[in-house]
């Protein structure tokens, strides 16, 4: 077993490691999430935390660890007697993110079940985090399936195994700690609202605190117990702390102030629902025990607010989480005031220190740097349009970028056929989870038994097998497999004209705005994203495919304008992109949406060219659309011509929107006739 580096060894990350010991004091702060870079030491510090949580007392011989002076009355392994019970050391249980459902809530023997009406039940990795850490690394790919398996164990605070009328229950109260990356993707919001605090983590800038993290990293790994023997004093020091704060915890006061506080910060910054407020409280209080203090102050309340609420204030994946310190600080002295005067009338003191700047100054000056208006007060950005675009360098024809447009609803674009992807929301696919189609064999474990095709296989044997009591003789060759069909999810590959024809300000942000809107139909969907753009001589991968829509938004928002239309150095570039993504993800179907007027500019024979680049798609079987861009009185219908090229559909901005193309998915999936 490998020793874990110290907690008390960590160099810097101040904020995530105060937010594991809030956690490690009052379990009821419901977990961390940690966001951040690859590098910056987040596995590390979980893995250590776990080393720092103080003993458990279980029941001897049970697999759940019931706690003996309170046992689960309903544990399979009870029914237990109360009694001193047995020390062992906290666990910290790792979730893979390829861990299959049984190994997550546990396995039902289900021959055993059916032949002898025994619940023979193997404890999965729920019940061995019941009263500990469950840490999922890379939470943010963790499958759909298991999301859902987990958001229902946190929120009932049990497991349930229920197979073919055979169900085991047993509870799953844990600490739930997730790490992830979020150029990966983000989470979806129903899980990310389980995490209590969230913390965002980046590598130091300071040279001393870069080498130092360097010295402590290289020592450890010449000599772990060396290491942590010497570290081994702070540890004890911070363990018995941990039991200290856990023992002051039930005295701490939280008065109505406190209350109030927390109350209007959570109502200012608009957060959804209850939650926030409750793991505001609770953080408070802990980080009054951990102070060694018995009443609340507006400083818990504030730090509280700091890791509680920035991951609840975002209102679409775009919105970059975080707070703004400066409406948290006044919102907190606002109440604070009102707490020390609460019979002060307006006309007593009509301008209060703060009063009028506050709202005047903040409101006043987020439209210039923010807003929509921040658009018309530059007159730079007007001067070039309806004109000549305005260079950024000399002879480059580049516009700046654009904002987008307000993203809508988008219809649902699909791959034709069944795929066999990754679990999503877009496309027919063969699935573990969804509806029964069909029964087969088995390969392997058996994870979803077809009752009634196990049943039929195995009937016509019970003479031979000697059947004599009203049990069913069923054997392993009987079982049978059940074949479903749910939605998987795909590679959305936007390929976007940027070439001087789309330069048109108001056209370019309608353009933005509808990639962006399929980008959030994308998130929601499960999909992993790619962007390819052209302009001017060649072709670029403005983004790899991923599963972050964030980061796609984020290059789509900076991209410029100008130049020429080499349209089938795009087409050719999204080829070569789905061709090394099909040797990485063999299973995952792509979906090319192609955003272009449909000219094609530069070269000899430009539109031949993109032709010819056009048939490759559609000799590969690949799904595409054409988001028609062209507007004005003449439209040359370029863009339904290399459609047709594509062997996909045609469809304009406007008949994007989801009230304008219901039949469009239909369309899509001609070829598929």
């Amino acid at each position: 077993m490998t020793t874990p580096f110290p907690f008390t060894a960590l160099v810097g990350q101040d904020d995530l490691r105060l937010a594991l010991l809030l956690n490690a004091v009052s379990p009821a702060v419901c977990g961390v999430l940690v966001r951040g870079e690859k590098g910056t030491a987040k596995s590390t510090a979980v893995r250590a935390l776990s080393a720092m949580l103080p003993e458990v007392a279980v029941v001897p011989g049970c697999r759940f660890s019931c706690d003996p002076a309170a046992p689960d009355p309903a544990c399979p392994d009870g029914p237990h007697e109360t009694g001193p019970g047995a020390q062992r050391p906290a666990r910290m249980v790792e979730l893979p993110v390829g861990a299959s459902e049984d190994r997550l809530v546990g396995a039902l023997d289900i021959e055993r079940a059916l032949a002898e009406g025994v619940k023979a039940f193997e404890p999965g990795l729920l019940a061995d985090a019941h009263r500990g850490i469950l840490y999922v690394d890379e939470v943010n790919l963790l499958h759909d399936h298991l999301v859902d398996l987990l958001l229902d164990a946190a929120a009932m605070g049990a497991s349930y195994v229920e197979r073919e009328g055979v169900s085991v229950r047993h509870a799953a109260r844990f600490l739930l700690v997730g790490t992830m990356n979020p150029e990966e993707g983000e989470l979806r919001p129903q899980l990310l609202d389980r995490f209590g605090l969230t913390v965002e983590v980046a590598a130091s800038r300071e040279p001393d605190q870069r080498v130092e993290v360097v010295r402590r990293r290289l020592a450890y790994d010449d000599d772990p117990a060396g290491f942590t023997v010497r570290w081994a004093d702070e540890e004890s020091a911070v363990r018995a702390q941990i039991i200290a704060a856990r023992a002051l915890l039930p005295s701490v006061r939280l008065g109505d102030g406190a209350l109030r506080q927390i109350a209007a910060t959570c109502a200012a910054f608009e957060v959804d629902g209850m939650r926030a407020d409750i793991v505001m409280a609770r953080t408070a209080t802990a980080l009054a025990a951990w102070a060694g203090r018995t009443d609340v102050l507006a400083e818990d309340v504030r730090q509280a607010a700091l890791l509680a609420l920035p991951h609840r204030r975002r209102r679409n994946p775009f919105d970059a989480p975080g707070l703004d310190e400066n409406k948290l600080d006044e919102t907190l002295e606002e109440f604070a005031e009102q707490e020390q005067e609460p019979e002060q009338g307006p006309e007593d003191d009509p301008d209060p220190d703060g009063g009028p700047d506050g709202p005047s100054g903040g409101g006043g000056q987020q439209p210039d740097s923010d807003g929509p208006q921040g658009d018309d007060t530059g007159a730079q950005p007007e001067a070039s349009e309806g004109g000549e675009p305005q260079p950024s360098g000399a002879g480059s024809g580049e516009q700046q970028p654009v904002r987008a447009s307000e993203p809508f609803r988008t219809k649902v674009l699909s791959v034709p056929g069944i795929g066999e992807g990754a679990a999503g929301r877009r496309s027919r696919a063969r699935t573990e989870h969804g509806r029964t189609t069909g029964a087969k064999r088995p390969q392997g474990t058996l994870t979803k038994l077809h009752l009634a095709a196990t049943i039929q296989a195995a009937a016509p044997h019970q003479l031979a097998r000697g059947r004599s009591g009203r049990g069913l003789v069923v054997r392993r060759d009987d079982l049978r497999q059940a074949t479903r069909e749910g939605r998987e999810g795909n590679l959305v590959l936007f390929v976007v004209d940027a070439s001087g024809s789309m330069a048109a300000r108001q056209r370019m942000s309608a353009v933005k705005g509808a990639v962006l809107s399929l980008l959030l139909d994308a998130y929601q969907r499960r999909d992993k994203v790619g962007l390819v753009t052209f302009r001017g001589a060649s072709a670029d991968v403005a983004l790899p495919p991923t599963s972050s829509v964030d980061a796609a938004a984020v290059r789509l928002e900076s991209l410029p304008t100008g130049g020429r239309t080499p349209l089938a150095a795009g087409l050719l570039k999204a080829h070569d992109v789905l061709r090394v993504e099909r040797l990485r993800d063999p299973a995952r179907r792509a979906l090319v949406v192609l955003v272009t007027d449909g000219r094609a500019t530069g070269g000899p024979e430009p539109v031949a060219l993109a032709g010819r680049a056009a048939r490759l798609f559609a000799a590969d079987g690949v799904a595409s659309v054409v988001v028609d861009c062209e507007t004005g009185p003449v439209r040359l219908g370029l863009a339904g011509q290399l459609a047709g090229e594509l062997e996909g559909t045609a469809v304009t901005l406007d008949e994007l929107r989801a009230d304008s193309i219901a039949g469009l998915v239909k369309d899509v999936q001609r070829r598929a006739a």
